[in-house]
């Protein structure tokens, strides 16, 4: 019985080791994208600059280029992922959010979009004007629930 519960011990302890291993590694960080297809030039150029600017931690330089490229190419889901970015580096999660989901919804096939750590948080772009629920949020009871409705 004691051979049996030092085996149990080892095998647990070596599992502990690899989860912790595992759970350990760095996601790759996220990096500004290359405007794909048939883009103006203009566009090439600002996200080459913007993605220098990230690159350095300028987010806010970052941004601004980032911005001119989505304003150059509307229809760029690259475009709109690297602005994207740059937002969600300077803090304004919510204009990102919008950003994330364009970016989704013009790159389809678009896998380094559509797995991105950074859209990852937003949910699935097809669902972006449905309500989520929230687990930590009150709920209220319904007639029947055996809950009392009021005071005594």
């Amino acid at each position: 019985m004691k051979k049996i519960i030092q085996y149990v011990a080892i095998v647990g302890i070596a599992l502990v080791c690899i989860g912790m291993t595992a759970c350990s590694q760095k996601r790759k960080p996220l990096a500004p994208l290359t405007l794909e297809g048939e883009v103006k030039s203009q566009a090439t150029m600002l996200t080459e600059q913007g993605t220098q600017a990230f690159q350095a931690k300028q987010f806010e330089e970052a941004k601004r280029y980032f911005e001119q490229a989505v304003a150059t190419e509307p229809r760029s889901g690259q475009a709109h992922y690297n602005y994207a970015l740059s937002l969600n580096a300077l803090g304004d999660s919510e204009v990102a959010r919008q950003h994330f989901l364009e970016a989704a919804d013009l790159a389809p096939g678009d896998k380094i979009i559509w797995d991105s750590p950074a859209l990852a948080p937003y949910g699935n772009p097809e669902n972006k004007n449905k309500p989520k629920l929230r687990p930590n949020m009150p709920r209220r009871s319904s007639f029947g629930s055996g809950m009392p409705s009021g005071g005594y």
